[in-house]
C-alpha cells in the first residue's frame, strides 16, 4: 500500500510540475510563433539574440527558488520550522539584491548588452527593445519562480501549475492583443511575456499571503549559512538555465558567420523548442525534488531511490515519443516560424531539428539526475554534472565541430556533450566517481 501511495504521490506532483513547466516555457514559445508572424525572419533573429537574457533571470529565479524550497523541504521534514521560515526571508533578500543588477542592466547597458550578443544595425533596435523590458519585469520573473517552488513545496503542486498556466494563458492572449489589433511590434511581444509572471503572482496570493501557510518572512538578518545552503542547492538550476543561454550565445555567433541572420533565424526555431522539450524534462526534475528531499530528510532511501527511477523511466519513454514526432514532423514545424516562405531557413531548420534533438534522452537524464543530486545535498555532482554541460564540453565542441563539418557539426555538438555528461553524470550516481 506504501508503494501504491508513492506512485500516486509521484504521478500527482510530476504531471502538475510538467505541466506548469510546459506552460512556462510557453512565455517566449508564443512570443516566437507572433514575431514570426508580424515581423518575419530579422523579428526572429532579434528575438534569439535576446533569449539568453530570459534564460539568465529565469535562472536566477529558478537557482533562489530550488535552493531555498530544497532546504526549507529538508528542514521542515525534521522539524526545524524557525529554520525553514529564515530559509525562506534569506531567499527573499537575495532575489533583491539580484533584482536591482539586473534592472540596472536594463536601465543602463541594454544597448551594449544587445551589440555584445550578435545584433547588428538591421535588428539592434528590436533586440534592444525586447532585452531592456526583459530585464525591467525580472523582480516580477524571480519573485514568481520562487514563490512557485515554494508553493509546490509547501504541499500545493495544483496552485503552482495553475499560476504558471495562467501567465501563459495570458502571455498568448496579451501577445495577439499587443501585436497584431494594438500594432505594438516586439514591444508588444515582450510586455506580454513580462506581465504573465505578475499575473502568477496574484494567482498564487491564496497561499502566500495565507498565515496558516507553511513559509512565512520572519525578522532575521542575511545569514551566511543560508546563502551557502541557497547557492550551492540551487545552482543547478541556474547553470540548466545557463547551458541554454550559453548555447544559444556561442550557437549564433557561429551561425552568424556561417549563414547570417537567415541562419540564426533558423536556429531560433531550434532553440525554442528546445526550451519546450527541456521544460518537459525541468518539469519531472522538479516535480520528484520534494518528495524526494522529504524522503532524504527522514532517512528512508530505498523510497528516495524509487522516484530517481519512476522519474527516469517516465522520461526515456517520453523522449523516444518527443524525438519521433519532431523527427517525422520537423518541416511543419519549421513551417509554423516560416512566415516569409524562406526556403534558406526552412532547410536550415529542418536538417537542425533532426540532428540537434538526438540529444532528447540524454539531456533529459542529465536535468534529472543533477536535480536529484540537489534534492539530496550532493552538491559537487550536481555541479559537476551541471557545468559539463553548461559550460566545460558544449563550448569548445561546437567552436571544433562547426570548424570541422559546419552546420552540421554546429547541431551535432549539442548531442555529443550531452552524451559525454550524461556517462559522467551515470558514473557519479553509481558511486563509481568520487
Amino acid at each position: 500500500m506504501e508503494q501504491t501511495g508513492s506512485v500516486r504521490e509521484f504521478a500527482r506532483y510530476t504531471l502538475l510540475s510538467v505541466a506548469g513547466m510546459l506552460a512556462l516555457s510557453c512565455y517566449i514559445l508564443a512570443d516566437t510563433f507572433f514575431v514570426s508572424q508580424s515581423l518575419g525572419t530579422n523579428g526572429l533573429a532579434a528575438l534569439n539574440l535576446a533569449i539568453p537574457v530570459y534564460n539568465f533571470i529565469h535562472g536566477t529565479g529558478l537557482m533562489l527558488g530550488m535552493g531555498g524550497a530544497t532546504r526549507y523541504s529538508i528542514c521542515k521534514s525534521r522539524g526545524g520550522h524557525r529554520e525553514a521560515d529564515e530559509m525562506f526571508t534569506n531567499t527573499l533578500y537575495m532575489a533583491a539584491g539580484f533584482c536591482v543588477l539586473f534592472v540596472g542592466l536594463g536601465l543602463f547597458f541594454s544597448e551594449n548588452l544587445a551589440v555584445i550578443l550578435g545584433a547588428d544595425q538591421e535588428v539592434l533596435a528590436m533586440s534592444n527593445t525586447y532585452m531592456k523590458v526583459l530585464l525591467l519585469f525580472s523582480p516580477a520573473f524571480i519573485l514568481n519562480d520562487i514563490l512557485v517552488c515554494f508553493v509546490r513545496n509547501d504541499g500545493n503542486p495544483q496552485l503552482s501549475m495553475a499560476a504558471t498556466a495562467g501567465g501563459s494563458l495570458s502571455n498568448i492572449v496579451l501577445d495577439y492583443v499587443f501585436m497584431f489589433p494594438m500594432k505594438m511590434g516586439i514591444f508588444g511581444a515582450v510586455l506580454a511575456t513580462g506581465l504573465a509572471p505578475v499575473i502568477g503572482i496574484a494567482i498564487m496570493a491564496p497561499h502566500w499571503l495565507k498565515a496558516s501557510k507553511g513559509f512565512h518572512a520572519v525578522k532575521t538578518g542575511l545569514g551566511a549559512v543560508h546563502v551557502k545552503n541557497n547557492l550551492a542547492l540551487g545552482f543547478p538550476s541556474l547553470l540548466a538555465q545557463m547551458s541554454s543561454g550559453i548555447v544559444i550565445i556561442v550557437f549564433n555567433g557561429i551561425i552568424l558567420r556561417l549563414t547570417g541572420n537567415t541562419g540564426v533565424a533558423a536556429y531560433g526555431v531550434v532553440a525554442n523548442i528546445s526550451l519546450v522539450i527541456a521544460a518537459v524534462y525541468t518539469g519531472i526534475a522538479q516535480g520528484i525534488q520534494p518528495l524526494v528531499s522529504r524522503e532524504y530528510g527522514r532517512n528512508n532511501k530505498r523510497t528516495q531511490r524509487s522516484y530517481l527511477v519512476w522519474a527516469v523511466g517516465s522520461m526515456a519513454v517520453l523522449s523516444c515519443i518527443l524525438y519521433a514526432g519532431i523527427f517525422l514532423g520537423a518541416d511543419p514545424i519549421a513551417g509554423i516560424f516560416n512566415s516569409e516562405n524562406n526556403s534558406e531557413l526552412q532547410e536550415i531548420a529542418v536538417k537542425g531539428l533532426k540532428l540537434y534533438f538526438t540529444a532528447s534522452l540524454f539531456m533529459g537524464y542529465n536535468i534529472i539526475l543533477s536535480t536529484y543530486f540537489t534534492s539530496v545535498e550532493m552538491v559537487i555532482p550536481a555541479h559537476v554534472v551541471s557545468l559539463l554541460r553548461g559550460l566545460i564540453l558544449i563550448i569548445p565542441a561546437a567552436l571544433m565541430m562547426s570548424g570541422l563539418w559546419g552546420m552540421t557539426g554546429v547541431w551535432l555538438a549539442f548531442p555529443v556533450t550531452e552524451g559525454i555528461t550524461a556517462l559522467l553524470g551515470f558514473c557519479f550516481d553509481r558511486g563509481w566517481l568520487g
